[in-house]
């Protein structure tokens, strides 16, 4: 298929960028890989970061979805085949936020053609799919990353800073729940798709518990599936000092979204949704500010939140780095396994619901 020209070219338009201008950003010309929700918050931010003309391809298997997202966001060309997206000398990076199931295929695709990947979390469907992206980027001499936020997100790096200075002791228990019905985000899901509830939400539970408490030791989790699919986790991470996470998610019912890092001097608390966070309340200090009058740690969102790490991005790619630090290869594929470990038991677990 040949590509579509967008009605609406940004060659000459300035979006309007709050942070970084395109001249201090590197020249990198992105192609969008995914039309659904997440991309329509995450192109604005891409933009604002690499300029106004740095997306210059969308693709999307739904011809008119793919031609409306373009339109929308400004980008010159679309198109219905993946493979002539990545054959572009126009594009030197994807993103891709396609259904989990698809990111290895189209993230080894993208990297045989020579492109940087930003990739949706989860990175892939198992640790063991992570290993085999990273593994390829690095043969291919080209930059990977999980798109995952959170861990750029001012306030939750403003709250790390302040447990790593002491702020609250020996952190010794994390607490995160995310739980929404599917019906909530107005789809359905289904075992092909790769959809899973550990996967999309419980990834941040652990993934905040692991920032904080290092690599557990153990996992215990139990579930509920429906059709292949879990669709509820609760899981207790252990780890080698003694501390414990207490995670839970589910794609069946709301579970409260605020997540707790309780230390031997007090506790953090971020409220709902934690994972996309601008405010928490710190407990800490005298007994009284502990248990009377915490104090309220507030960080506006930046875009549509994902700048703080698109600016992460930016500043490896211009260094020539494979990796961004903060969220690397090691740090995304302890998680990883973490998952693998929970939904393994999830699905030895007895409560499977009827489809």
């Amino acid at each position: 298929m040949s590509f579509h020209r967008s009605r609406r070219d940004p060659s000459g338009e300035r979006r309007r960028d709050d942070s970084m201008t395109a001249a201090s950003a590197p020249s990198i010309r992105w192609a969008m890989l995914g039309t659904g929700m997440i991309s329509h918050q995450f192109a604005p931010d891409l933009q604002a970061v690499f300029g106004a003309g740095s997306v210059t391809a969308a693709w999307g298997r739904d011809e008119q979805r793919t031609a409306a997202f373009a339109e929308r966001h400004g980008i010159p060309a679309w198109s219905n085949d993946v493979a002539e997206v990545l054959r572009r000398d126009d594009v030197d990076a994807v993103y891709i936020a396609t259904p989990i199931a698809t990111h290895l295929s189209i993230a080894l695709d993208a990297i045989a053609a020579g492109k940087h990947v930003l990739i949706e979390k989860p990175m892939a469907a198992s640790a063991a799919e992570v290993a085999q992206i990273f593994d390829a980027a690095d043969a291919a001499g080209v930059f990977a990353m999980e798109a995952m936020w959170m861990k750029f997100n001012p306030l939750h790096v403003d709250l790390i800073q302040r447990l790593e200075a002491g702020l609250a002791g020996e952190p010794r228990n994390v607490s995160a729940t995310f739980g929404m019905p599917s019906q909530a985000t107005g789809r359905s899901w289904t075992a092909e798709r790769g959809d899973s509830a550990v996967l999309d939400r419980g990834i941040y539970g652990a993934t905040l518990a692991q920032w904080v408490l290092g690599e557990p030791v153990s996992v215990e989790a139990s579930g509920v599936t429906v059709d292949g699919t879990d669709v509820e986790a609760r899981a207790t991470l252990t780890f080698a000092n003694g501390a414990r996470a207490d995670v839970a998610c589910s794609a069946i019912g709301f579970l409260d979204q605020a997540a707790t890092i309780s230390g031997t001097l007090g506790w953090i608390t971020i409220d709902p949704m934690f994972w996309a966070g601008t405010t928490a309340r710190v407990h800490a200090g005298s007994r009284e500010a502990i248990l009377h009058s915490p104090e309220r740690v507030e960080h506006p969102r930046d875009g549509s939140g994902f700048r703080p790490m698109l600016r992460a991005v930016a500043d490896a790619l211009a260094a020539g780095e494979q990796q961004v630090s903060r969220h690397d290869c090691a740090a995304t594929l302890a998680v990883a396994q973490t998952l693998d470990e929970i939904r393994a038991r999830v699905f030895a677990s007895d409560r499977t619901l009827a489809g």
